[in-house]
């Protein structure tokens, strides 16, 4: 892995192993587009081998913007692709499927935030990076999972904080920093299905198994777990731990990308209630045959005003120079 790669939290990623008809057409349109291929850590394995890079949203982002690709294909959700355009305004920014959204970016309408913000001149809005263009348009900064607390401990003490859309990392922020915050209602579809029962029984057929949650899960769900991280924390955590089994508590794509990092270790797939493996239906819009078809006609492409560009570039500018500073 480059060091670039390490600094944008995005991993390199080798040749695919199984080149088929469809992925053989994908390499041969990257060499002709001059693209660049990043797909976000919940991909299906299909398309992880395929990319160039794999990582969470904002890493690969940098990393495009590192390389000399003309072409960015994204394959995550909708607001990934549309981070990456920002931050790569003058490359062409494509995604498999447009209907890949989140159920984060869809809780927290730019209007309704708006509306929220007129009501205290006073607020200062921090804004997960699982948002749309507009909304983080809105914010004072942005955040990721990885960086949150340290945004927020940063965050000016005069002003009243407004911490949008995840109102679990927002709780669990509030629980690291002591800083109170007035929490947007948003939530993923994904991570509030585990519950402290479910994580409860996996736990004790695996005593001696870290577990490892991200922190969009519930609390009952958090308190339970020996590491709350992001999913690249997550890598991190897994390589260096001395145990050989992990219990794991985020969306199922994870583990091909920690099973390609830690071969020598186990990986359990933590259940819910109601299934074996939790997955996120926006995620697995995407195929192999939709990334081809996407390079193909070079559509959809996200397209964003410069003035848009310009207004939701600067809170994300501001967050990596916080995430700089010591």
């Amino acid at each position: 892995m480059s060091n670039a790669a390490r600094d944008s939290n995005a991993t390199a990623n080798p040749s695919p192993r199984r080149p088929d008809a469809v992925t053989r057409g994908i390499l041969e349109l990257k060499r002709r587009l001059n693209a660049v291929i990043l797909a976000h850590n919940y991909q299906v394995p299909e398309i992880q081998d395929v990319a160039d890079y794999v990582g969470d949203s904002l890493g690969l982002s940098q990393q495009a913007a590192r390389t000399s690709a003309d072409v960015i294909v994204f394959a995550g959700v909708h607001f990934m692709a549309e981070t990456a355009k920002i931050l790569n305004p003058s490359r062409r920014v494509l995604e498999p499927d447009r209907d890949a959204g989140c159920s984060l970016e869809e809780s927290c309408p730019a209007d309704r935030l708006r509306a929220l913000q007129s009501t205290n001149p006073n607020f200062y809005t921090i804004a997960y990076i699982n948002c749309s263009a507009e909304v983080k348009a809105l914010s004072d900064v942005i955040c990721t999972s990885g960086n949150a607390v340290k945004i927020v401990k940063a965050a000016p003490a005069d002003r009243d904080l407004l911490f949008v859309p995840d109102e679990n990392l927002g709780a669990w922020v509030m629980e690291q920093t002591g800083r109170p915050m007035t929490l947007w209602q948003g939530h993923c579809h994904v991570h509030v299905e585990w519950t402290h029962t479910a994580v409860s029984r996996i736990r004790r057929e695996h005593p001696d198994a870290p577990l490892v949650a991200h922190p969009e899960c519930l609390r009952p769900v958090r308190l339970l777990a020996d590491e709350v991280c992001s999913t690249e924390k997550m890598v991190a955590y897994c390589r260096q731990s001395p145990a050989r089994q992990f219990l794991i508590v985020t969306e199922a794509g994870m583990l091909h990308r920690l099973r390609k990092e830690c071969p020598d270790k186990t990986f359990i797939p933590v259940p819910t209630d109601t299934c074996g493996c939790n997955e996120c239906r926006y995620m697995k819009l995407n195929t192999p045959e939709k990334l081809l078809d996407c390079m193909t006609h070079l559509a959809p492409e996200v397209v964003l005003s410069p003035d848009l560009i310009r207004r939701a570039r600067a809170p994300i500018e501001r967050m990596l120079e916080i995430s700089a500073s010591r």
